[in-house]
């Protein structure tokens, strides 16, 4: 059983003086800047493919909903794995289909080709980066969840905001296709070589979570606690956790995609759009930082209802930006509760679900949540190429805030039978 505030005990020691668990912490800082930094900036190749194949935003945006959907479908898959058999296997596996990917869409020169790279090996390779990493480092600390699944999620702050800026400067220098050959190749570097270096829980090293000490020699690991995937299936709670999350990806995967070409539209110069992503990126490192720490001192719960309030600030803002200034304001806001959503949703899991299927829970809410993610930027995509403008897609996003807000402001803690 979890204690009252969903937090599982963990046994006292003398702590270690180095822990491995601030090694995990590195690598997975690296995997996600570079995994979700190059996946996250795939909207600054939207107008290149646009101006040599003449695709419309409904088309490219369709793969990317393709991808993002079957990212989260097979996140279900990735966390009950990584509950099994822990992630190194998982995440070299995972590079591999990323690095494929990338390096084949090199070469494409079709629409559907982009949905077979992007769509399908992209998808599934960058499925296991936020289960598999955040359900290990659920597991490896107990009192520093919060903050440290927050510092492992600056990496995707930190590649937010590199990763467009680098990317725009290949493309500008050698052509998209280089760029993304480029991207193939650092990814499969990054991946095979950082995946060696993680372990699926303390116990394997003989540690207690937190650094607390030792295992007596030839004692057991205390056995995991909480929630059954079925049991937690069978929670309100859940449902409510993933229909929060289902709101906010449909409308930050709307916004990392179409706010290029929106910024582009409005007559910015492709190199200043580029730099409104990267500023989003940039504050959501700060997001990603403060809210991993408050998540452990206020609870998750009234975290992610503290992002939901700068994320429905930010929206409706947008709506009256019509100067680049005026974008960039709303990247800061927006960042910042950006990052923040993404730095406490593994602890939200473990606080409310306990660890003993940690990432099978948490592969159901990234899969549900994804959903959303598709949906937004297909939906967006058609819209404008309908209306010519984004004014009724950025009327609907923050009343999906609203509704996301009220859902978090709903939830219990739930009673395991």
């Amino acid at each position: 059983m979890t204690s009252e505030t969903g937090k599982i005990p963990s046994s006292a020691g003398p702590a270690e003086r180095f822990f491995y668990g601030y090694v995990l912490v590195a690598a997975s800082f690296m995997l996600q800047a570079v995994g979700w930094g190059v996946y996250n900036s795939f909207g600054v190749f939207f107008n290149p493919l646009i101006d040599e194949y003449g695709w419309s935003r409904a088309g490219i945006s369709g793969a990317v909903s393709v991808s993002f959907c079957l990212c989260g479908l097979f996140s279900i898959l990735m966390g009950r794995l990584n509950d099994r058999v822990g992630p190194r296997l998982i995440m070299t596996v995972s590079g591999v289909l990323l690095g494929i990917g990338y390096l084949m869409m090199a070469r494409m020169g079709a629409l559907w080709q982009l949905y077979l790279l992007y769509g399908l090996l992209v998808g599934i390779g960058i499925s296991g980066t936020d289960v598999v990493l955040l359900s290990t480092i659920a597991r490896w600390f107990v009192r520093l969840r919060g903050r440290m699944s927050g510092v492992l999620k600056v990496g995707t702050g930190v590649g937010m905001l590199v990763m467009p800026l680098f990317i725009d400067l290949l493309i500008t220098a050698f052509g998209w296709r280089t760029a993304l050959f480029v991207l193939g190749v650092g990814v499969l570097v990054v991946f095979i070589g950082l995946s060696q270096l993680l372990e699926r829980d303390p116990g394997s090293r003989g540690l207690r979570p937190d650094g607390d000490g030792r295992l007596v020699a030839g004692s057991r690991p205390a056995a995991e606690t909480g929630f059954t995937m079925a049991e937690a299936l069978h929670s309100l709670q859940l449902w409510l956790i993933c229909a929060a999350y289902f709101l906010m990806v449909c409308c930050a995967l709307t916004v990392l995609l179409h706010i290029v070409p929106h910024a582009m539209d409005m007559g910015i110069p492709h190199d200043s759009a580029t730099r409104v992503l990267a500023t989003i990126g940039g504050l959501s490192i700060a997001g990603r930082f403060i809210m991993g720490f408050a998540s452990d001192r206020i609870g998750s719960k009234w975290a992610l209802a503290i992002c939901y309030g700068f994320l429905g600030a930010s929206l409706v803002w947008l709506l009256a930006a019509d100067r680049l200034w005026m974008l960039f304001v709303f990247a800061v806001v927006y960042g910042f509760a950006h990052g923040g959503f993404f730095a406490i949703m593994s602890p939200l899991i473990a606080d409310f679900f306990g660890t003993a299927a940690h990432g099978a829970i948490f592969g159901v809410m990234i899969f549900v949540s994804t959903i959303g993610g598709a949906i937004g930027p297909l939906l967006a995509g058609y819209v404008f190429d309908l209306t010519g403008s984004y004014h009724l897609v950025f009327l609907a996003m923050p009343v999906l805030a609203a509704v996301g807000l009220g859902a978090t402001l709903a939830l219990r803690p739930p009673e395991q039978a």
